[in-house]
């Protein structure tokens, strides 16, 4: 069941592109930093990554564990490799979030100073 609230916050995403990033809100750039940061809290949490291993493997053992090509054993197959997909689609979609993060948040501090040769260096003894 689909809530108001969900309705709302699909509504009021942040569509942002690695393209329009400078020309975001400030508002809209914390939000992206706030997504990027729950997300990186995502990335880090063990019991989390070992479940979606776990489900990787059990699910590739499910695909393995079909007997025959006829209909029903190929629907299945693929229904599987679908599930398959979207853990992929989620995991990348949490990585994206972390990417956009760090891309703003090197964007606000500006580009980095070049780093020093020390050959150039002139020390006093």
């Amino acid at each position: 069941m689909i809530t108001d609230a969900a309705v709302e916050a699909y509504n009021n995403r942040i569509t942002a592109t690695l393209s329009n990033l400078g020309q975001l809100t400030t508002a809209q750039q914390d939000a992206i930093k706030n997504h990027g940061s729950k997300a990186e809290a995502l990335l880090k949490n063990h019991d989390l990554v070992m479940f979606i291993h776990q489900f990787r493997f059990e699910t590739a053992d499910a695909i393995a564990a079909i007997q025959g090509h006829d209909t029903d054993s190929n629907a299945r197959r693929v229904a599987l490799a679908h599930y398959l997909t979207g853990i992929d689609a989620f995991v990348a979609s949490v990585q994206r979030a972390v990417y956009m993060k760090n891309r703003v948040v090197s964007q606000q501090e500006g580009p980095a100073p070049a780093p020093r040769s020390p050959e150039k260096e002139v020390y006093k003894v």
